[in-house]
């Protein structure tokens, strides 16, 4: 089995990267499952519209995960508990609307993909997502399972991946938006990428024009964020091997389209 799954989509231009270069993605690299996560994906970059979220499909994504951005587009609350492929954090607390996890059907086999927040220096307050998988772990009942953990800190999405090595087929880090280049598959059992990266403006902050991001370091005031709009785009992801009788990883290898990285097909 073989996922290809692309970090926070960013706005206009983290749209435009899926539409040009997904398709091309998948015909290259012909993985059984695409995961897109959007929670970053509307034009002011904070949360996701059923309109992008059916135009992430049409693209080739076959799961949307989400992140701690999840709400900030109301509209979502319209249409999530009828959206069978979109997965917000599954340890958002108390009764929530939409779902945690999903599996979808490869073959003889089922890939489970769940989604998690971290709650080292994330400003919400949610359920302890370590306590969160070690249920989910005989509840999803598949050895075949794809992790979204979307965090801040390197070490707790480390330490989360050693925790459930061999219990899960993948751990991948969102949200931070600067890919990393210690992929991995811990010990010849789970593959584990700290953060996957984001798809969107290459020339700005995490996806933000940059003045405004630099006037906040330079005098601690607040500061409206607003997604870059102009030049070039990136796409950050990975595509990761599983065996398909164990649902263990046997190889996992970070993507990079930029204007320093030009895809090659």
């Amino acid at each position: 089995m073989r996922i290809l799954f692309v970090g926070d989509v960013v706005g206009n231009v983290g749209q435009a990267m899926i539409h040009e270069y997904l398709p091309q993605l998948k015909r290259d690299l012909k993985p059984q499952v695409t995961i897109v996560n959007g929670e970053n994906s509307t034009p002011v970059g904070r949360g996701i519209s059923y309109k992008i979220y059916k135009q992430l499909l049409k693209d080739g994504a076959d799961v949307v995960t989400m992140g701690n951005h999840t709400w900030d587009n109301a509209e979502l609350f319209d249409f999530i508990d009828d959206a069978n492929r979109l997965v917000r954090p599954a340890n958002f607390p108390g009764p929530t609307p939409g779902q945690g996890w999903t599996k979808i059907k490869v073959n003889q086999q089922t890939l489970a993909v769940v989604n998690l927040q971290g709650r080292v220096f994330m400003n919400q307050l949610v359920d302890d997502p370590f306590a969160m998988m070690a249920d989910l772990v005989d509840e999803l009942d598949t050895p075949f399972v794809f992790v979204d953990f979307h965090g801040e800190v390197t070490s707790e999405k480390r330490a989360f991946a050693m925790r459930f090595t061999g219990d899960v087929s993948a751990v991948v880090g969102t949200h931070t938006h600067v890919q990393t280049s210690d992929a991995q598959v811990l010990d010849h059992q789970t593959a584990f990428l700290t953060e996957v990266g984001m798809t969107g403006p290459a020339d700005s902050i995490l996806g933000m024009q940059a003045d405004s991001v630099i006037t906040k370091f330079e005098n601690q005031r607040p500061a409206r964020y607003t997604v870059q709009e102009q030049g070039p785009g990136l796409l950050s992801g990975c595509v990761i091997d599983l065996n398909d009788k164990t649902g263990h990883a046997t190889a996992i290898h970070e993507i990079l389209i930029s204007p320093q990285h030009p895809y090659q097909s």
